[in-house]
């Protein structure tokens, strides 16, 4: 696991949008894990404005989105489909037919969660998982407990989640309460992944994963089984971090090493 620690958010945010306009730039045919959340919406800003300003493309990209809440329509303004258009899909080239996100809405979500598993894998995998941390140790939807072998199935959300949730709904009975998240086995079968946590919120979720132990209490800390995981903090969201010298010594300044 690789561990870089950025001075502040803005410079966190422009070293994650490096690794993933260096990886589109190898790969133009690249299969991208996508998340969601009020930490990607810069990133996805900043990815928007090297389209438009450094002609970066995503033209041959295909993408999947990790999760969508069940019982939410695509067109619904608080579904991860409609979060997608307006932060992401919209401002680049990407193509709409090779942008995946699983059926919030289908009748029904299980064999919904199985279709969209077995789509991941015919589209190769996941070149490169992008991923968020919730302030409990999720990823994807996968919650405290969730099994560390899981697949793209229907979860039930925490309370904690819900109510982190609950500034994009009218009310915390109108969060939704279950979603179909793609699981920690396919998120580890990536063969990148890259997630990035800012602000102290996060902080003690972040040393969980980074230092604690493995265990599905913390399911972010599975990604310490990932041989080509990089995490990308900001200086709050390492405060909690025991070895935080030991990184930056590794990475001063959030650069790779030299035998990296």
């Amino acid at each position: 696991m690789k561990v870089l620690i950025l001075p502040d958010a803005q410079a966190a945010i422009a070293r994650a949008a490096d690794i993933i306009t260096r990886a589109v730039a190898a790969k133009p045919d690249a299969v991208l894990g996508l998340a969601t959340g009020g930490t990607m919406v810069p990133l996805y800003d900043e990815l928007a404005r090297r389209h438009r300003d450094e002609s970066v493309s995503f033209a041959q990209t295909t993408s999947f989105n990790l999760d969508e809440y069940i019982g939410l329509a695509p067109d619904h303004p608080c579904s991860y489909h409609h979060y997608m258009q307006e932060a992401f899909f919209d401002h680049v080239d990407i193509d709409p037919a090779r942008t995946h996100l699983p059926k919030g809405d289908a009748p029904d979500p299980q064999a919904a969660s199985e279709a969209y598993e077995a789509l991941i894998a015919q589209a190769g995998g996941i070149d490169l998982q992008l991923l968020g941390i919730g302030q409990n140790g999720h990823i994807g939807f996968n919650e405290p407990t969730a099994s560390l072998g899981s697949r793209t199935r229907i979860k039930t959300l925490t309370r904690s989640t819900r109510e982190a949730n609950q500034r994009y709904f009218a009310s915390f009975d109108e969060t939704p309460q279950y979603a179909i998240t793609t699981g920690v086995a396919t998120i580890l079968e990536s063969r990148k992944c890259l997630l990035i946590a800012t602000g102290a919120s996060k902080a003690e979720a972040v040393a969980q994963m980074v230092e604690g132990p493995l265990a599905a209490v913390c399911p972010a800390s599975a990604l310490q089984l990932h041989k080509r995981a990089t995490i990308i903090l900001d200086t709050e969201a390492a405060g909690n971090l025991a070895l935080r010298d030991y990184y930056e010594t590794v990475h001063p300044r959030g650069r790779d090493s030299a035998f990296d």
